[in-house]
């Protein structure tokens, strides 16, 4: 089927909520895509940080394989061994206490909303509010669109769950004053990805978790695209002088498998009981096997390791470049100013016929999130396609 086939099915039979780029990718393989005509490109957006351990890591393909022809599905009124043995790493890894899955990482959002709720009705509060940061992304999902300020301001989607404000990011005085007796949870991403790779402030995060402290809430930290590896520690909090009460992860976590998970302090992971949530496909033994894979690979020490120096290495030679005005993030998880008049999104156009694919999440940055697995090489391969680009935007 061509291009233009898709193209017009897609005009057809699909909702129009995505603008997609003129290709089709057949295949993929570590860090690189083949377009149906064979093109290779160098792919540094990872499906959005879906493909942290590259394009069909063989592990991950193995174990997948392996499961799908023993057992796919039996659903959550009977156990499994794959869901169990996840719940129990993710915890281990992380805070401790208990887990619970679903296909999205808006849907584990949607799951620490409700936990935060429900924690904060115990403590007899009527009216449960949640404070986010301006810019913040959730999902899209009612609860966790409610959360993400700049989507809820649509009026065509209103109107929007109650009980949700948000404070400019990296303002700790404001956030202070936002957290009051009403408030279940403090729900922010540490570092925004989608507005384009804004690390909060230690400040930042500190006067959230004392603002929750001091009143009885929740500090949820929302690691769908910073955890697993991403900055360079298996949790992005790890780096941060704060531990929250619940996280959620999704993207990276199935290495292309659909899955999320929130999970929670012991004191948090006793909130729900049986009847208050639920998901039919969640931690199903599929997902759950790639899971199981992607963090054998991930929580290794050596790979993070990398991960920070390859980081680092990337974060210098791109700030050597004429266009650059600066190198945001940590790990691989990278924003790149651009200098003034520089057009992202033409920019990201031009890097993808150079055969390079970045995004462009606002104006005037370029978003990198290539696979963990990336090698210096390749990272110099880009890092040239960029200044390539932006010397010809220059010339023309």
């Amino acid at each position: 089927m061509s291009l233009a086939d898709l193209q017009a099915l897609e005009e057809r039979y699909l909702m129009r909520t995505y603008r997609r780029a003129p290709l089709e990718f057949v295949r993929g393989e570590g860090a690189l895509l083949w377009d149906a005509e064979g093109k290779e490109y160098l792919d540094f957006l990872a499906g959005i940080s879906v493909c942290s351990v590259g394009h069909c890591h063989p592990a991950v393909v193995e174990a997948v394989r392996e499961q799908a022809g023993r057992l796919m599905h039996v659903s959550n009124l009977f156990y499994t061994e794959p869901m169990v043995r996840l719940a129990e790493r993710l915890a281990e890894s992380s805070l401790g206490g208990r887990a619970f899955f679903s296909n999205s990482g808006a849907e584990a959002n949607e799951c620490a909303i409700k936990v935060a709720r429900k924690h904060a009705h115990r403590r007899g509060v009527e009216a449960p509010e949640i404070v986010s940061f301006e810019r913040d992304f959730h999902g899209r999902t009612y609860g966790a669109l409610a959360a993400t300020p700049s989507l809820a301001a649509n009026p065509a989607l209103a109107p929007m769950l109650p009980g949700f404000r948000s404070v400019p990011l990296n303002d700790a005085g404001a956030l202070r004053e936002a957290v009051g007796e009403s408030t279940a949870a403090v729900l922010i991403e540490p570092i925004q990805g989608e507005s384009g790779v804004y690390p909060v402030a230690d400040e930042a995060l500190l006067a959230a978790r004392n603002a929750c402290d001091e009143v009885g809430a929740l500090l949820i930290l929302d690691e769908i695209q910073t955890g697993l590896g991403r900055t360079g520690s298996l949790w992005a909090y790890e780096q941060t002088p704060v531990r929250p009460d619940l996280l959620t992860s999704a993207k990276a976590l199935g290495g292309g498998i659909p899955i999320g998970a929130c999970v929670a302090t012991p004191e948090a992971g006793e909130v729900l009981e049986p009847g208050d949530h639920g998901s039919t496909f969640a931690g199903g033994p599929l997902a759950a096997t790639a899971a199981l894979a992607v963090l054998e690979i991930v929580d290794d020490p050596a790979l993070l390791r990398r991960v920070r120096e390859l980081g680092a290495e990337l974060g210098d030679a791109l700030l050597a470049l004429d266009g650059v005005r600066e190198v945001r993030g940590r790990g691989l998880m990278v924003g790149v100013g651009l200098e003034e008049g520089v057009d992202s999104e033409a920019l990201c156009a031009d890097l993808l016929e150079r055969g390079l694919i970045v995004n462009a999440p606002e104006p005037a940055t370029l978003r990198l999130l290539p696979p963990l697995t990336v090698d210096s090489t390749q990272i110099e391969r880009a890092v040239a396609a960029i200044g390539e680009s932006l010397l010809s935007y220059a010339e023309s």
